[in-house]
């Protein structure tokens, strides 16, 4: 089973053609809105053996009472569509006994970066790159970065060696696919660096990359701080307007069960980043919301969030 709507490229490259080509049984569930606990009870009732959803549903599945289902068909735990935070990792291995493989990729391409089985699963980790692309992150002087040097996912090569499962163009638009593949290389403007070990790290979108005083603040980093804290279901970590510093971190967050928003619980969040990070990492704007907004596909709508701070400023 993989969870993904038919309008997002994930339906086909992780439900259909992959699938159907090994032979494999595809399990359809149609949810109007999406229930934890449903789900949970689906992967028990038909005893499925492989899943893949987004983290947002990893999350939310986690403040259910996970150990009450027998999940102990499924061989294999999977996630796409946004990088995974380590604490969900975790928790989800100490309740199943299972890692969960994530993948990184693109409606223009196939998976580009993931967790393969052939080697051991770093939590908080992109992964390591896919052997069949010529993958190489780039800093903003058009160099190759060094290892622990963050900058944008390239894949180059596309004239000498166009590689299989890349797009070839967008649809009866000539300019934007001359503009992103035209000279060769492919910059999926998302910013990662690379540890020692080859493992990639997922810093944030190029837009999402928040600037505060002098200081480049990844989102995901920030994001994966607050989520270990016991109060926090999922949040948003942007960038809010502000007249002084040009830009402040905001945490925008879902709380869990049993708890409710308070000064002395914003305090509490933001002495949580500041110890788990750099101090200068902390949120200085905390909101707190029933739902993020998100696509249909489970990915956090980050540039709504900093359109309608930009809006309330301008108002």
């Amino acid at each position: 089973m993989s969870v993904s709507d038919s309008g997002w490229a994930k339906f086909g490259w992780g439900k259909i053609y992959g699938q159907w080509i090994c032979g494999a049984t595809v399990f359809a569930y149609d949810m109007d809105k999406f229930h934890a606990n449903n789900l949970l009870a689906m992967i028990q009732k038909y005893k499925l053996t492989t899943f893949c959803a987004p983290p947002t549903m990893y999350r939310f599945m986690l403040q259910e009472d996970v150990a009450s289902y027998d999940l102990s068909s499924v061989e294999h735990w999977a996630t796409a569509g946004e990088p995974l935070n380590p604490e969900v990792f975790n928790r989800w291995e100490e309740l199943t006994g299972h890692k969960i493989a994530s993948g990184f990729g693109q409606t223009e391409g196939t998976v580009l970066i993931a967790n393969f089985p052939w080697f051991e699963a770093k939590p908080g980790t992109l992964g390591k790159l896919s052997p069949i692309y010529d993958i190489h992150l780039m800093n903003t002087d058009g160099k190759e970065c060094e290892q622990g040097e963050e900058g944008e996912i390239c894949i180059r090569g596309l004239k000498e060696n166009p590689p299989v499962g890349l797009f070839v163009g967008y649809y009866r638009n000539p300019e934007m696919t001359k503009e992103a593949i035209g000279s060769g290389t492919y910059n999926l403007k998302d910013v990662a660096w690379e540890d020692t070990d080859g493992y990639y790290w997922f810093v944030g979108r190029h837009d999402d990359v928040i600037k505060c005083s002098g200081y480049r603040i990844g989102p995901f980093e920030v994001e994966s701080a607050l989520i270990e804290h016991p109060a926090v279901v999922e949040c948003a970590i942007t960038a809010a307007p502000d007249p002084i510093r040009g830009q402040v971190v905001k945490a925008t967050v879902v709380l869990a069960k049993g708890y409710e928003p308070s000064d002395e619980l914003v305090k509490e969040l933001q002495n949580h980043v500041k110890h788990a990070t750099a101090p200068y990492k902390y949120p200085r704007i905390v909101e707190f919301v029933d739902e993020l907004p998100k696509t249909l596909g489970g990915k956090i709508k980050r540039a709504q969030i900093r359109a309608e701070d930009s809006k309330k400023i301008g108002e």
